[in-house]
């Protein structure tokens, strides 16, 4: 994939910002009277790779004026090497605006991990492009991908059109294009035509599409893999077919990828991935990893395959550091991959944990 040189900005991306509380030691929320506080996006978490590596990103986003939370998410993207362009939104009182919680227990040994959403008068939900000076930001800054998140595709009509002119704007400008479908039942309940449309558009755009098999059944309306029982082969062939559904519905895309999740306890899943670029096909077979917290692997996927792409690594390359990534996520209390350098990530990949000294 040819990318746009001598821009300022490796990965863009449109999201809605908040904070993630978390209590520690894999507690439970509501018997919890300590958390962890970070602050969180999808499309940070996609961003937050390529950034630990030392390639700028830029956050598109809105905050609240006067608000410590905003204040904690700015100084959280300044460390993370996550630039932010947008508007300072007034609150208009204790029941105006604010940034989403999401409120999460991780889980430990048979009890399942919980995660709620509490996103009433979410900033993000007005995102609009008079706010931002797209022609700037990929004209003449620059910027390499931009990577879309359909959370924030379906967070609101106004949200909605925020990621299409975004993209437009993107696409103007040869900047490369990554979308990660992230459906979700509750942000597409009485909004289906609609959100098929804005997400078909988007993805027709796309030059990286990326998404389980629910997410491009739900959002797209392509059919799923075929059942493959107990035979891994079989079910790695059925998410081939699928993708080659993908591919043919949407031809302007070159890369696709998914991963392969089989959770055995909250402690371990069998984590796999497959791509295609062109007609190259890599495939990482389920094996076994440690959680910690696995909120954010899929994201940390995603980052890491969109790391491979602006270094022009090879499909194998891209899709080990991917695969490596995302491992590496789910080994954080944070829902994000921050690597200290690749060295850690292809560690990861080889299955070496031996100390470093």
């Amino acid at each position: 994939m040819i990318l746009r040189e001598n821009c300022r900005y490796g990965v863009a991306a449109p999201t809605s910002m908040g904070v993630r509380i978390t209590p520690p030691g894999g507690a439970p929320v509501h018997t919890s009277n300590t958390f962890t506080m970070q602050a969180t996006s999808a499309e940070t978490n996609v961003i937050n790779v390529s950034a630990s590596l030392g390639i700028p990103g830029l956050a598109l986003t809105n905050f609240v004026a006067g608000s410590p939370i905003s204040l904690f998410i700015q100084g959280e993207l300044r460390r993370r090497n996550i630039a932010y362009a947008g508007p300072d939104i007034p609150q208009g009182g204790p029941w105006g605006y604010r940034h989403q919680f999401n409120i999460a227990d991780s889980g430990c040994g048979t009890r399942g991990p919980r995660v709620h959403n509490d996103r009433a008068g979410e900033v993000g939900r007005i995102l609009n492009a008079k706010d931002f000076d797209l022609e700037d930001i990929f004209g003449r800054q620059g910027v390499q991908i931009l990577h879309l998140s359909g959370l924030v595709g379906a967070l609101s009509p106004e949200s909605s059109q925020f990621c299409l002119d975004v993209a437009r704007a993107a696409k103007r400008h040869g900047t490369r294009i990554s979308f990660d479908l992230n459906y979700r039942a509750t942000f597409w309940k009485g909004r289906e035509a609609e959100l098929r449309a804005v997400f078909t558009e988007i993805a027709g755009m796309a030059d990286i599409l990326a998404g389980n098999e629910e997410d491009f059944q739900l959002c797209l309306g392509l059919e799923g893999p075929k059942e493959g029982g107990k035979d891994l082969a079989a079910q790695i062939d059925g998410f081939k077919d699928m993708i080659n559904q993908v591919k043919a519905a949407f031809p302007g895309a070159s890369i696709y990828g998914t991963t392969l999740r089989q959770v055995v306890s909250v402690g371990e899943h069998l984590w796999g991935a497959i791509t295609s670029f062109g007609d190259e096909w890599t495939v990482i077979e389920p094996r076994p990893i440690q959680i910690l917290d696995r909120i954010g692997g899929g994201d940390g996927f995603v980052g890491g395959l969109l790391y491979g792409v602006l270094k022009d690594w090879s499909p194998a390359d891209c899709t080990g550091f991917a695969w490596g990534s995302g491992a590496l996520a789910v080994t954080s209390l944070e829902d994000y991959a921050t690597p200290a350098d690749e060295e850690m990530v292809w560690s990861i990949y080889q299955g070496n944990a031996r100390v470093k000294r």
